[in-house]
């Protein structure tokens, strides 16, 4: 359109002095400029999920992934995704680093139907065109620095962005929020439990996708009481329609294995209590999604409104917060806490956070098992929720 325009002004100024065509040569940039200018205005203004659908037309096939050992938000999000590739006929692979130990997520992934491939490597990436969901940089693969994402959606704070389209809301409970903004805008509608796609009008939500997106919203909101935004409850009003109560209740109501149950009571018996926050040392954990569990029964205790649970598995010390005291900041207090470790990482959202400290490594390479631990690190946790840090 720009091209065409060009050569419309230039054919009319041919025989004109080379003063005039200077002249007329620069209004003619000023007036591409303008167009340009407006076309980009027009795509802007577009509804992300639009814009966002768009981009996935432009490909045959892309790999959505997921950050390592997904939760449900996450895999939801990776569902809608592939719902809206599938409209615009694109390909969609969904894959994650890690494993997915949480029984919730395990009966997520199971009883929803979740076709997801395991990545360890970055040439394992069935797509050139990435597209990350509820994280905004690669990581938990070899060679994941390496990947220049082509979209990214995400709730979380970060630097991350794609080349194509970059939407981070972290004023959002969930991402799985976002992705449903992008369907209503697409003009799903959800399929109730007991009708056939074929029997709603415009593009159909299937009953699956609905109930993966509403759990999502539920599981990183606590059920929509702990940082959930007005956009949150208006996603899940949207979902209810299409959700299947009964696959809804076997995801939230698996089976708890043994050992959750052991880290849970450690940690309310291993409690540190000072004033109203308290951190509990678990000690060594298999399955490291016991210890954020462990956090959200810790926090619910009487009279603890900030609570830290940290664990150690092969070495590294993993921590979760929960946080329902105005003053703490749970993703700041952990970051502030071990921001002058060497490796170690932490952030998160007001009401929730996590974070990780790795062995130290020898000068000669070798990795020696052991991180910071005991009264210091629980120090540090205490000063950082007490905003002394």
């Amino acid at each position: 359109m720009i091209q065409d325009v060009r050569g419309q002004l230039v054919r009319g100024i041919e025989g004109l002095s080379q003063v005039d065509q200077q002249v007329v040569a620069a209004v003619v940039g000023g007036i591409l400029l303008l167009v340009a200018g407006g076309l980009v205005y027009r795509w802007l203004k577009r509804p992300a999920g639009k814009r966002f659908a768009a981009v996935l037309a432009e490909h045959e096939e892309v790999a959505v992934l997921l950050h390592p050992n997904p939760d449900a938000d996450a895999m939801a999000s990776a569902l809608g995704v592939a719902r809206m590739a599938e409209t615009v006929d694109t390909e969609a692979a969904l894959q994650f680093p890690g494993q997915i130990r949480r029984q919730e997520n395990r009966a997520f992934r199971t009883v929803l139907d979740v076709e997801m491939e395991k990545l360890e490597h970055v040439s394992e990436i069935e797509s050139e065109a990435v597209v990350l969901v509820d994280h905004n940089e690669p990581r938990g693969f070899t060679g994941a620095d390496g990947v220049l994402p082509a979209c990214v959606i995400d709730h979380h704070p970060g630097g991350g962005a794609g080349q194509e389209f970059t939407d981070v809301r972290t004023e959002y409970g969930a991402c799985s929020s976002i992705l449903t903004e992008y369907l209503r805008a697409a003009g799903a509608t959800p399929v109730p439990p007991d009708r056939h796609d074929s029997e709603v009008d415009g593009e159909a939500l299937p009953t699956r996708t609905a109930t993966g997106l509403l759990y999502g919203i539920l599981s990183d909101t606590n059920r929509l009481t702990r940082g959930a935004s007005p956009a949150d409850f208006e996603a899940a009003s949207f979902l209810h329609p299409g959700v299947d109560e009964d696959l809804l209740t076997r995801i939230a109501d698996p089976e708890v294995s043994t050992e959750t149950l052991e880290v849970k009571a450690r940690a309310i018996a291993g409690r540190e209590v000072r004033g109203s926050f308290a951190v509990s040392d678990v000690g060594a954990v298999s399955n490291v999604d016991a210890i954020p569990q462990a956090a959200d029964e810790l926090v619910g205790l009487e009279g603890v409104t900030a609570v830290v649970v940290l664990g150690e598995r092969d070495g590294t010390v993993h921590m979760s917060g929960r946080s329902r005291d105005d003053r703490v900041h749970m993703g700041r207090t952990l970051a502030a806490a071990v921001g002058d470790l060497a490796n170690a990482s932490a952030g998160g959202h007001a009401r929730m956070g996590g974070g990780q400290i790795p062995p130290a490594v020898q000068a000669d390479g070798t990795r020696e098992v052991s991180s910071p631990r005991g009264d210091a690190l629980l120090d540090r946790l205490f000063d950082s929720m007490s905003g002394d840090v």
